[in-house]
């Protein structure tokens, strides 16, 4: 489809339109010599670029805040990939139980919805054996112990022997 013709003529769009159809046909099974980003890298860099965090160092560790507002413990997800890549995930999704119920319909929909993703590259000296994780009013803080500094090396003595 030509977006020119429903008046999205922006060059931003007509971009992001190229990456998805090329993505779509490469789904559909047909080799294309795009090498353009997948629809899962591009949903991925959405997610990430729309949670912001905060990091922090400490003498003793590393501290990750970042802002969950309405989210349970159960909705988020914190684990360690290929060893030191700290990945914080999750979804936020839309109650509609009540919606449903009262014959509520939106006027308007700001707030956030749909997946949430961050990865942090975390460095040598990061405990991946001691994370913890506490999510209280909203706020998700996660701390990486850092290892104890590795101990300086000793003079080592050798004695002379008389030949």
């Amino acid at each position: 489809m030509d977006i020119s013709l429903i008046g999205f003529d922006n060059p931003f769009l007509r971009n992001i339109h190229h990456i998805l159809e090329a993505t779509e046909d490469n789904a559909g099974g047909n080799k294309s010599t795009n090498s353009g980003p997948t629809r899962a890298y591009v949903r991925d860099a959405r997610a990430m670029a729309a949670t912001p965090a905060d990091v922090k160092e400490y003498p003793n560790s590393y501290v990750f805040v970042v802002d969950m507002p309405g989210l349970k413990s159960g909705d988020i997800k914190v684990q360690v990939e290929e060893e030191n890549v700290l990945v914080i995930s999750g979804e936020r999704k839309r109650e509609h139980d009540e919606e449903e119920k009262g014959g509520v319909k939106y006027v308007r929909m700001e707030r956030r919805i749909g997946k949430f993703m961050r990865k942090f590259s975390l460095p040598e000296n990061a405990n991946t054996d001691k994370i913890s994780a506490i999510c209280q009013d909203g706020v998700l803080t996660v701390t990486v112990e850092k290892l104890p500094p590795p101990e300086p090396k000793k003079p080592k003595t050798i004695q002379v022997q008389v030949a």
